[in-house]
Protein backbone atom coordinates (compact mmCIF):
# COMPACT_ATOMS: atom_id res chain seq x y z
CA UNK A 1 0.00 0.00 0.00
CA UNK A 2 1.28 3.74 -0.82
CA UNK A 3 1.99 5.54 1.88
CA UNK A 4 -0.47 7.97 3.31
CA UNK A 5 1.72 10.86 2.73
CA UNK A 6 2.49 9.74 -1.14
CA UNK A 7 -1.63 8.82 -1.71
CA UNK A 8 -2.52 11.94 -0.68
CA UNK A 9 -0.57 14.32 -2.74
CA UNK A 10 -2.12 16.68 -4.46
CA UNK A 11 -1.51 16.35 -8.80
CA UNK A 12 -0.05 19.31 -10.76
CA UNK A 13 -2.78 19.88 -12.74
CA UNK A 14 -0.01 21.46 -15.01
CA UNK A 15 1.40 18.22 -15.99
CA UNK A 16 -1.93 16.34 -16.01
CA UNK A 17 -3.12 19.34 -18.84
CA UNK A 18 0.50 18.58 -20.64
CA UNK A 19 0.09 15.16 -20.90
CA UNK A 20 -3.10 14.99 -22.64
CA UNK A 21 -1.71 17.94 -24.39
CA UNK A 22 0.98 15.21 -25.69
CA UNK A 23 -1.46 12.67 -26.45
CA UNK A 24 -3.28 15.07 -28.89
CA UNK A 25 -0.01 16.02 -30.54
CA UNK A 26 0.53 12.24 -31.35
CA UNK A 27 -2.42 12.03 -33.22
CA UNK A 28 -1.01 14.65 -35.52
CA UNK A 29 -2.86 17.95 -34.31
CA UNK A 30 -1.26 20.61 -33.56
CA UNK A 31 -1.77 22.21 -29.90
CA UNK A 32 -1.18 25.45 -28.95
CA UNK A 33 0.91 26.03 -25.47
CA UNK A 34 -0.06 28.41 -22.83
CA UNK A 35 0.31 25.69 -19.96
CA UNK A 36 4.11 25.46 -19.15
CA UNK A 37 6.23 27.97 -17.40
CA UNK A 38 9.19 27.13 -19.42
CA UNK A 39 11.21 29.65 -21.67
CA UNK A 40 11.26 28.43 -25.15
CA UNK A 41 14.18 30.15 -26.19
CA UNK A 42 17.90 27.60 -26.13
CA UNK A 43 20.31 27.99 -22.93
CA UNK A 44 22.63 30.65 -24.39
CA UNK A 45 25.61 29.00 -26.15
CA UNK A 46 28.12 30.93 -23.55
CA UNK A 47 26.84 28.52 -20.83
CA UNK A 48 26.08 25.64 -23.03
CA UNK A 49 29.75 25.82 -24.48
CA UNK A 50 31.27 26.08 -20.61
CA UNK A 51 29.11 22.65 -19.98
CA UNK A 52 30.53 20.46 -22.81
CA UNK A 53 34.27 22.26 -21.66
CA UNK A 54 33.89 20.78 -18.36
CA UNK A 55 32.33 17.25 -19.07
CA UNK A 56 34.79 17.51 -21.92
CA UNK A 57 38.11 17.89 -19.09
CA UNK A 58 36.72 15.12 -16.95
CA UNK A 59 34.39 17.69 -14.54
CA UNK A 60 31.67 15.00 -13.72
CA UNK A 61 32.20 14.21 -10.30
CA UNK A 62 31.40 15.03 -6.60
CA UNK A 63 31.12 18.19 -5.86
CA UNK A 64 31.73 20.05 -2.32
CA UNK A 65 28.07 19.43 -0.93
CA UNK A 66 27.22 23.05 -0.25
CA UNK A 67 28.15 23.68 -4.05
CA UNK A 68 31.76 24.96 -6.01
CA UNK A 69 33.15 27.90 -4.15
CA UNK A 70 33.23 29.65 -7.79
CA UNK A 71 29.65 29.44 -8.17
CA UNK A 72 28.99 30.52 -3.98
CA UNK A 73 31.52 33.67 -4.99
CA UNK A 74 29.33 34.33 -7.89
CA UNK A 75 25.90 34.54 -6.60
CA UNK A 76 27.18 36.73 -3.74
CA UNK A 77 28.81 38.84 -6.42
CA UNK A 78 25.77 39.09 -8.61
CA UNK A 79 23.10 40.27 -5.29
CA UNK A 80 25.69 42.63 -4.61
CA UNK A 81 25.46 44.16 -8.60
CA UNK A 82 21.94 43.66 -8.86
CA UNK A 83 20.26 44.55 -5.44
CA UNK A 84 23.33 46.31 -3.76
CA UNK A 85 23.42 43.81 -0.24
CA UNK A 86 26.55 42.33 0.78
CA UNK A 87 26.08 38.53 0.75
CA UNK A 88 28.89 36.46 2.42
CA UNK A 89 29.74 33.21 0.06
CA UNK A 90 29.37 31.20 2.64
CA UNK A 91 25.73 31.69 3.63
CA UNK A 92 25.30 30.26 -0.43
CA UNK A 93 23.65 26.91 -1.01
CA UNK A 94 23.39 25.58 -4.41
CA UNK A 95 21.33 22.90 -4.70
CA UNK A 96 19.77 20.81 -8.00
CA UNK A 97 17.14 23.24 -8.93
CA UNK A 98 15.15 26.09 -6.47
CA UNK A 99 12.56 23.24 -5.53
CA UNK A 100 15.07 21.33 -3.20
CA UNK A 101 16.43 24.44 -2.17
CA UNK A 102 12.97 25.18 -0.98
CA UNK A 103 12.11 22.04 0.52
CA UNK A 104 15.31 22.32 2.53
CA UNK A 105 14.47 25.31 3.30
CA UNK A 106 11.07 24.47 4.86
CA UNK A 107 12.50 21.24 6.50
CA UNK A 108 15.31 23.12 8.13
CA UNK A 109 12.72 25.71 9.84
CA UNK A 110 9.64 23.54 11.08
CA UNK A 111 8.97 20.58 12.99
CA UNK A 112 6.06 18.32 12.52
CA UNK A 113 2.85 20.02 12.47
CA UNK A 114 3.83 23.32 12.42
CA UNK A 115 2.30 25.97 10.18
CA UNK A 116 4.08 27.48 6.80
CA UNK A 117 1.90 30.75 5.33
CA UNK A 118 1.66 30.68 1.93
CA UNK A 119 -0.80 33.19 -0.32
CA UNK A 120 -4.54 31.88 -2.23
CA UNK A 121 -3.35 32.05 -4.79
CA UNK A 122 0.10 29.92 -5.11
CA UNK A 123 2.34 28.53 -6.58
CA UNK A 124 0.80 24.83 -6.90
CA UNK A 125 3.76 23.09 -5.71
CA UNK A 126 3.85 24.97 -2.27
CA UNK A 127 1.35 23.22 -0.30
CA UNK A 128 2.76 19.91 -1.17
CA UNK A 129 6.76 20.82 -0.24
CA UNK A 130 5.15 22.08 3.18
CA UNK A 131 3.28 18.65 3.38
CA UNK A 132 6.27 16.74 2.73
CA UNK A 133 8.33 18.45 4.99
CA UNK A 134 5.98 17.71 7.61
CA UNK A 135 4.13 21.09 7.78
CA UNK A 136 0.71 22.66 7.54
CA UNK A 137 0.36 25.14 4.72
CA UNK A 138 -1.73 27.63 5.92
CA UNK A 139 -3.28 30.15 3.17
CA UNK A 140 -4.78 33.99 3.41
CA UNK A 141 -6.30 35.25 0.24
CA UNK A 142 -4.95 38.01 -2.07
CA UNK A 143 -7.06 39.23 -4.88
CA UNK A 144 -7.12 40.69 -8.39
CA UNK A 145 -8.93 43.61 -7.64
CA UNK A 146 -6.26 44.54 -4.82
CA UNK A 147 -3.75 44.05 -7.22
CA UNK A 148 -3.20 40.41 -6.02
CA UNK A 149 -0.84 42.14 -3.47
CA UNK A 150 -0.49 41.21 0.49
CA UNK A 151 -2.90 42.73 2.55
CA UNK A 152 -0.63 42.49 5.86
CA UNK A 153 -3.57 42.31 8.15
CA UNK A 154 -5.08 39.81 6.56
CA UNK A 155 -1.98 37.60 6.62
CA UNK A 156 -1.65 39.17 10.31
CA UNK A 157 -5.21 36.96 10.88
CA UNK A 158 -3.68 33.41 10.13
CA UNK A 159 -0.21 33.68 11.94
CA UNK A 160 -0.59 31.68 14.63
CA UNK A 161 2.01 30.20 17.89
CA UNK A 162 2.65 27.57 15.12
CA UNK A 163 3.73 29.77 12.56
CA UNK A 164 7.43 29.24 11.91
CA UNK A 165 7.55 30.47 7.90
CA UNK A 166 5.69 32.80 5.45
CA UNK A 167 6.77 31.81 1.76
CA UNK A 168 6.52 35.16 -0.75
CA UNK A 169 6.86 35.20 -4.35
CA UNK A 170 7.76 38.22 -6.15
CA UNK A 171 7.28 38.02 -9.18
CA UNK A 172 4.21 35.80 -8.52
CA UNK A 173 3.11 32.25 -10.15
CA UNK A 174 0.73 32.45 -11.12
CA UNK A 175 -0.33 36.08 -11.33
CA UNK A 176 3.40 37.88 -12.70
CA UNK A 177 2.39 40.54 -9.63
CA UNK A 178 5.60 42.45 -8.39
CA UNK A 179 5.69 43.13 -4.63
CA UNK A 180 5.82 46.70 -3.49
CA UNK A 181 8.75 47.06 -1.39
CA UNK A 182 7.34 48.73 1.75
CA UNK A 183 4.66 45.25 2.00
CA UNK A 184 8.17 42.82 1.44
CA UNK A 185 9.27 45.20 4.64
CA UNK A 186 6.33 44.94 6.74
CA UNK A 187 6.44 41.30 6.55
CA UNK A 188 9.75 41.05 7.40
CA UNK A 189 8.53 42.79 10.68
CA UNK A 190 6.48 40.04 11.85
CA UNK A 191 8.38 38.10 13.40
CA UNK A 192 8.32 34.50 11.62
CA UNK A 193 11.03 33.45 9.30
CA UNK A 194 10.72 35.01 5.60
CA UNK A 195 10.77 32.18 2.34
CA UNK A 196 11.47 34.69 -0.15
CA UNK A 197 11.07 32.77 -3.51
CA UNK A 198 12.87 34.71 -6.34
CA UNK A 199 12.84 32.43 -8.80
CA UNK A 200 11.37 34.77 -11.56
CA UNK A 201 13.55 37.95 -10.62
CA UNK A 202 14.97 39.39 -13.99
CA UNK A 203 11.65 38.86 -15.68
CA UNK A 204 10.29 42.14 -14.83
CA UNK A 205 8.69 44.80 -16.90
CA UNK A 206 7.22 47.36 -15.32
CA UNK A 207 8.45 47.86 -11.56
CA UNK A 208 10.93 46.52 -9.58
CA UNK A 209 11.93 43.26 -7.98
CA UNK A 210 13.55 43.49 -4.97
CA UNK A 211 15.53 40.71 -2.63
CA UNK A 212 14.59 40.00 0.78
CA UNK A 213 17.63 40.93 1.63
CA UNK A 214 17.31 43.86 1.34
CA UNK A 215 14.89 44.46 4.22
CA UNK A 216 16.43 41.71 6.35
CA UNK A 217 19.12 39.25 6.71
CA UNK A 218 16.82 36.94 8.65
CA UNK A 219 15.24 35.04 5.96
CA UNK A 220 15.87 32.80 3.02
CA UNK A 221 15.87 33.94 -0.31
CA UNK A 222 15.42 31.04 -2.90
CA UNK A 223 16.74 31.41 -6.88
CA UNK A 224 18.08 29.71 -9.34
CA UNK A 225 19.09 29.44 -13.54
CA UNK A 226 15.75 27.90 -14.66
CA UNK A 227 13.80 30.82 -15.88
CA UNK A 228 16.00 33.91 -16.63
CA UNK A 229 18.64 31.45 -18.10
CA UNK A 230 16.30 29.05 -20.03
CA UNK A 231 18.02 26.29 -17.78
CA UNK A 232 15.11 24.71 -16.71
CA UNK A 233 16.54 21.21 -17.86
CA UNK A 234 19.58 22.15 -16.41
CA UNK A 235 18.37 21.69 -12.40
CA UNK A 236 20.42 24.21 -11.09
CA UNK A 237 19.60 26.52 -7.82
CA UNK A 238 20.46 28.08 -4.85
CA UNK A 239 19.38 29.46 -1.46
CA UNK A 240 21.00 32.28 0.59
CA UNK A 241 20.28 31.43 4.73
CA UNK A 242 21.08 32.65 7.74
CA UNK A 243 24.20 31.84 9.16
CA UNK A 244 22.95 29.06 12.02
CA UNK A 245 21.26 27.03 9.41
CA UNK A 246 24.10 26.52 6.70
CA UNK A 247 25.54 23.42 8.65
CA UNK A 248 22.09 21.50 9.04
CA UNK A 249 21.54 22.45 5.82
CA UNK A 250 24.76 21.43 4.63
CA UNK A 251 24.07 17.90 6.67
CA UNK A 252 20.55 17.40 4.58
CA UNK A 253 21.96 18.27 1.77
CA UNK A 254 24.34 15.75 1.96
CA UNK A 255 21.92 13.00 3.41
CA UNK A 256 19.03 14.03 0.61
CA UNK A 257 21.03 15.08 -2.88
CA UNK A 258 24.94 14.74 -1.89
CA UNK A 259 25.96 17.40 -4.04
CA UNK A 260 24.71 19.33 -7.49
CA UNK A 261 26.36 18.25 -10.74
CA UNK A 262 29.59 19.41 -11.11
CA UNK A 263 29.56 20.29 -15.00
CA UNK A 264 26.48 22.34 -14.40
CA UNK A 265 27.77 24.04 -11.34
CA UNK A 266 31.01 25.40 -13.80
CA UNK A 267 28.11 26.50 -16.36
CA UNK A 268 26.13 28.62 -13.79
CA UNK A 269 29.35 30.59 -12.93
CA UNK A 270 29.45 31.16 -16.84
CA UNK A 271 25.79 32.37 -16.72
CA UNK A 272 26.29 34.75 -13.89
CA UNK A 273 29.67 36.30 -15.37
CA UNK A 274 28.81 36.58 -18.90
CA UNK A 275 24.93 35.45 -20.27
CA UNK A 276 23.20 38.61 -19.11
CA UNK A 277 23.25 40.47 -22.16
CA UNK A 278 21.77 37.12 -23.90
CA UNK A 279 19.04 37.02 -21.03
CA UNK A 280 17.79 40.73 -21.19
CA UNK A 281 17.26 39.61 -24.90
CA UNK A 282 14.89 37.22 -24.21
CA UNK A 283 13.52 39.47 -21.67
CA UNK A 284 12.67 41.54 -24.44
CA UNK A 285 10.87 39.65 -26.35
CA UNK A 286 8.54 38.26 -23.13
CA UNK A 287 7.26 41.60 -22.59
CA UNK A 288 6.68 41.89 -26.37
CA UNK A 289 4.60 38.45 -25.93
CA UNK A 290 2.68 39.55 -22.69
CA UNK A 291 1.08 43.19 -24.08
CA UNK A 292 0.13 40.62 -27.28
CA UNK A 293 -1.09 38.37 -24.59
CA UNK A 294 -3.04 40.78 -22.50
CA UNK A 295 -4.30 42.94 -25.84
CA UNK A 296 -5.64 39.43 -27.37
CA UNK A 297 -7.03 38.32 -24.11
CA UNK A 298 -8.63 41.76 -23.72
CA UNK A 299 -10.11 42.15 -27.29
CA UNK A 300 -11.69 38.59 -26.31
CA UNK A 301 -13.69 40.32 -23.93
CA UNK A 302 -11.68 39.23 -20.52
CA UNK A 303 -11.59 41.75 -17.81
CA UNK A 304 -8.20 41.77 -16.56
CA UNK A 305 -8.29 44.26 -13.49
CA UNK A 306 -4.28 43.07 -12.97
CA UNK A 307 -1.83 43.21 -15.79
CA UNK A 308 1.56 41.15 -14.77
CA UNK A 309 4.34 43.00 -14.40
CA UNK A 310 6.33 40.06 -14.61
CA UNK A 311 7.47 36.36 -14.78
CA UNK A 312 5.57 35.10 -17.97
CA UNK A 313 1.84 34.25 -17.05
CA UNK A 314 -1.53 36.19 -17.61
CA UNK A 315 -4.29 35.21 -14.68
CA UNK A 316 -7.57 35.16 -15.93
CA UNK A 317 -11.12 34.95 -14.43
CA UNK A 318 -12.77 32.29 -16.70
CA UNK A 319 -15.47 31.76 -14.44
CA UNK A 320 -18.38 33.70 -16.46
CA UNK A 321 -17.38 30.35 -19.43
CA UNK A 322 -17.36 27.88 -16.51
CA UNK A 323 -16.76 28.31 -12.62
CA UNK A 324 -14.85 24.82 -12.54
CA UNK A 325 -11.47 25.63 -14.14
CA UNK A 326 -10.29 22.19 -14.54
CA UNK A 327 -13.05 20.80 -16.18
CA UNK A 328 -12.70 24.38 -18.53
CA UNK A 329 -9.19 23.75 -19.11
CA UNK A 330 -9.95 19.96 -20.65
CA UNK A 331 -12.68 21.17 -22.54
CA UNK A 332 -10.78 23.81 -24.40
CA UNK A 333 -7.86 21.60 -24.46
CA UNK A 334 -10.15 18.79 -25.78
CA UNK A 335 -12.32 21.28 -28.63
CA UNK A 336 -9.85 23.87 -29.31
CA UNK A 337 -6.68 22.85 -28.52
CA UNK A 338 -5.42 25.23 -26.29
CA UNK A 339 -3.40 23.65 -23.32
CA UNK A 340 -3.97 25.72 -20.58
CA UNK A 341 -3.26 25.77 -16.52
CA UNK A 342 -6.88 25.43 -14.55
CA UNK A 343 -6.35 28.03 -11.29
CA UNK A 344 -7.58 25.44 -9.33
CA UNK A 345 -3.72 24.28 -9.46
CA UNK A 346 -3.01 27.42 -7.63
CA UNK A 347 -5.42 26.87 -4.69
CA UNK A 348 -9.15 27.81 -3.81
CA UNK A 349 -8.06 31.43 -4.45
CA UNK A 350 -7.81 30.65 -8.00
CA UNK A 351 -10.16 28.54 -8.35
CA UNK A 352 -12.18 29.86 -12.03
CA UNK A 353 -9.20 31.35 -13.20
CA UNK A 354 -6.58 29.64 -16.12
CA UNK A 355 -3.68 30.50 -16.08
CA UNK A 356 -2.00 31.46 -20.03
CA UNK A 357 1.76 31.30 -20.21
CA UNK A 358 3.50 33.60 -23.05
CA UNK A 359 6.66 31.84 -22.93
CA UNK A 360 5.81 31.07 -26.32
CA UNK A 361 6.09 32.67 -29.81
CA UNK A 362 4.09 35.66 -31.03
CA UNK A 363 2.82 33.71 -33.83
CA UNK A 364 1.85 31.13 -31.17
CA UNK A 365 -0.27 33.68 -29.10
CA UNK A 366 -1.70 34.89 -31.88
CA UNK A 367 -3.18 31.70 -32.89
CA UNK A 368 -3.99 30.47 -29.24
CA UNK A 369 -5.94 33.70 -29.00
CA UNK A 370 -7.91 33.08 -32.64
CA UNK A 371 -9.09 29.55 -30.93
CA UNK A 372 -10.22 30.70 -27.73
CA UNK A 373 -12.45 33.24 -29.64
CA UNK A 374 -13.77 30.46 -31.47
CA UNK A 375 -14.05 28.54 -28.43
CA UNK A 376 -16.44 31.29 -26.45
CA UNK A 377 -18.14 32.12 -29.92
CA UNK A 378 -19.32 28.01 -29.97
CA UNK A 379 -19.82 28.76 -26.54
CA UNK A 380 -22.65 31.50 -27.13
CA UNK A 381 -21.10 33.17 -24.22
CA UNK A 382 -20.55 37.00 -23.83
CA UNK A 383 -17.86 38.02 -21.44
Amino acid sequence: MPSKLSDGISPFYVMDVLERAKEIESSGESVIHFEVGEPDFPTPDVIANEAIKSINEGDTKYTHSLGIPELREAVSENYKSEYGVNIDPGLVVITMGSSPALYLSIISIIEPGDEVVITDPHYACYPQIIKIAGGVPKTFRIFEEEGFQIDIDRLKEVITPKTKAIIINSPANPTGVVLKPEVMKEISELGVMVISDEIYHGLVYEGEARTIYEVTDKAFAVNGFSKFYSMTGWRLGYMIAPEEFIRPIQKLQQNLFISPNSFVQKAGVQALKNAKTDALKMVEIFDERRKTMIEGIKELGFNLESEPKGAFYVFVDASKLNPDSHELAFDILDKAHIAVTPGIDFGEGGEGYLRLSYATSTSNIKEGIQRLGEYINNKGITL
